[in-house]
């Protein structure tokens, strides 16, 4: 299993600010790492090896590359370059030097700008091909599939990606739509064409989703799942996911480890202290936001309907942007506690 690392606190607090704009010393980088890797241990007892940088490399699946077991999130890097960019691209060019050689990122973080900064990055100094470099893509159809792709080789500067995944499949129709509209046919072709290497898919609520997904006539190479701690006490990933994954040979990716979040709720009760490198390890929690059922949203009239079950699915409607309409705050689920069911590790935290 492989994790997203997550730099996340850079630039994000003013009394911290500063750390974001002075080179980070190998010494810090080696010493984050280590924490995160630390807890690698415990969620993925995979065979791995050190590279020369003492940073465990980990076979990625049925992919035939060896990646770093931590990796660096495009999200967070983007919000980083967005405070101060010189800074990300140095915390991006020292991951690289430490032996950090995942490096995440996704067609609409930040409306483009961290493929944009990743690019630039990685552009410099042959750094490109010393990375295994993976992107994903919110459309379902063929068109947007392609376009997504397209756009994220411009970003990127590189005329490959290692790994496109089909991002956020969270909705139950999600697995139907990527396949009934020719977002998969989009991701083929482009593979035969040399475009993209491997072709996997994200999830970041319900295991049943991805059993979907898995479901589906298509040989995933790579699957993005979210597992921690708290996984094993609600819609379990690792009991229920991980397992297909490995039979089938295919990379596991897992993300949000240490949780989702923390440092907003710290910030909002005025003792946030947030590291300007968090790593995430392998693996991490059902769900790191609050999510409800259909009944809730269709309240909202956010276009999210369709409960499945007591456990609360929902169904993307026609032209519903993936990232929009399909949470709801904690105070909202506090005051109307029949409309929802928040995830208990969220619960707890707070």
């Amino acid at each position: 299993m492989i994790s997203k690392h997550d730099d996340s606190g850079l630039g994000r607090d003013p009394s911290r600010r500063e750390l974001s704009r002075r080179e980070l010393s190998r010494r810090e980088f080696v010493g984050d790492v280590a924490k995160g890797a630390a807890a690698l241990g415990a969620a993925a007892p995979l065979s791995a090896f050190a590279s020369a940088s003492g940073l465990p490399q980990r076979a990625l699946g049925r992919t035939g590359a060896e990646v770093s077991v931590l990796c660096l999130g495009g999200w967070h890097i983007g919000f980083a370059a967005s405070q101060d960019e010189a800074a990300a691209i140095r915390v991006m060019h020292a991951a690289i030097d430490e032996g950090v050689t995942f490096f995440d990122n996704s067609w609409d973080y930040h409306d483009g700008g961290s493929e944009n900064v990743m690019g630039k990055a990685l552009a410099s100094e042959g750094r490109r091909h010393k990375v295994f470099l993976m992107t994903k893509g919110c459309e379902r159809d063929y068109a947007g599939a392609m376009r997504c792709i397209d756009e994220s080789l411009k970003r990127l500067r590189t005329d490959y990606l290692d790994l496109w995944q089909f991002h956020e499949i969270i909705y139950e129709n999600d697995p139907d739509w990527v396949f009934e509209q020719g977002g998969i046919r989009a991701a083929v072709e482009a593979k035969e064409a040399g475009k993209i290497r491997h072709i996997g898919f994200t999830g970041h609520r319900d295991p049943r989703v991805h059993k979907r997904m898995l479901d589906k006539p298509f040989d995933w190479e790579t699957v993005q799942l979210p597992i921690n701690m708290m996984d094993a006490q609600f819609r379990s990933f690792r009991q229920e996911i991980v397992p297909i994954c490995v039979e089938r040979g295919a990379g596991v990716i897992g993300m949000k480890s240490l949780g989702r979040r923390r440092h907003s709720v710290a910030r909002r009760r005025g003792r946030g202290r947030v590291h300007p490198l968090c790593a995430q390890p392998a693996g991490l929690v059902a769900g790191g936001r609050h999510h409800v059922d259909g009944r809730a949203a269709a309240e909202r009239g956010d276009g999210a309907r369709l409960h499945a079950d007591a456990g609360g699915g929902t169904a993307r409607a026609p032209g519903q942007h993936p990232r929009r309409g399909r949470r709801r705050t904690l105070r909202a689920l506090q005051d109307h506690p029949a409309h929802g069911r928040a995830v208990p590790c969220e619960a707890a935290r707070l």
